[in-house]
């Protein structure tokens, strides 16, 4: 039987605050909690008689709920099955991630995403596109946050976001390879430039774009063309976590020919 004091716990990780204060982070449904089960800690395992825990879970750390103790301690508005409590791992020093990357990996760098599902899908599609290492401005929203938790689809164990001063990082980055960002004006269509294999490909804001102080360390500016050309597009921009998978897309169709 689930505790109150687990229970409102449990509510306190809606807040990142709580999620720093505690160092975990929540995680919901059967799918999300058995991605994330082999590559982080779990701290308590709330599972409903439907639901079998995995065997190497130690049972200490397993509490079986009635669908109605789990809807009490969920954030969700519908919960299945299994909820889990993780502890959050050491993030890893941004300097080092980028020296050791090789010159020829692809890295993503966000500057100041804040809707949690855009970051999710980001993560999402730099995971399907074989991305490791996402470089994430302090103004980005949390990975941790249960959105983008749930928005990641268990890809947030295969891609590491590491929060860091972009105007510190990039340059450090740009000598490693070209620092290309998205814009919608006085850029190259993304279609009709040579990529390279590596690199940072910089993805602005929802409402602002690129900064100011971090466009002067871009590169390469791309844009993604709309449809058609001679006719002015209904919406103003693209979804950012939509011209992310585009723009992976593209560099991922251009080193496969290139191979």
């Amino acid at each position: 039987m689930i505790t109150k004091n687990q229970i409102k716990f449990i509510h306190s990780l809606a807040f990142k605050k709580y999620r720093d204060r505690n160092n975990a982070f929540l995680a919901e449904g059967p799918k999300a909690v058995a991605d994330l089960l082999p590559h982080y800690e779990c701290e308590l395992l709330l599972v409903t008689p439907d639901c079998a825990p995995p065997d190497f879970l130690p049972r200490e750390k397993v509490c079986e709920v009635s669908q109605s103790e789990l809807e009490r301690a969920s954030l969700m508005p519908a919960p299945r099955g299994m909820l889990a409590v993780f502890r959050k791992p050491e993030q890893s020093d941004a300097e080092k991630i980028v020296d050791a990357c090789p010159k020829d990996e692809l890295i993503l760098a966000l500057d100041g995403i804040q809707d949690a599902g855009n970051l999710g899908t980001i993560i999402r599609t730099a995971n399907w596109f074989g991305i490791r290492y996402i470089l994430a401005s302090e103004e980005t929203a949390d990975v941790y946050s249960p959105k983008v938790v749930q928005a990641t689809m268990g890809a947030m164990a295969r891609v590491e976001v590491i929060y860091a001063d972009l105007q510190k990082i990039l340059p450090r980055c740009a000598a490693r390879g070209p620092i290309y960002g998205t814009f919608l004006t006085d850029s190259l269509c993304i279609y009709d430039t040579t990529l390279e294999n590596g690199g940072v490909l910089l993805l602005g804001n929802e409402g602002k774009g690129i900064s100011n102080s971090l466009e002067t360390l871009v590169s390469h500016r791309l844009f993604i063309p709309h449809f058609p050309a001679n006719i002015p597009p209904v919406a103003e921009s693209l979804n950012v976590a939509v011209a992310t998978a585009l723009a992976c897309a593209e560099f991922r169709r251009q080193q496969g020919f290139a191979e």
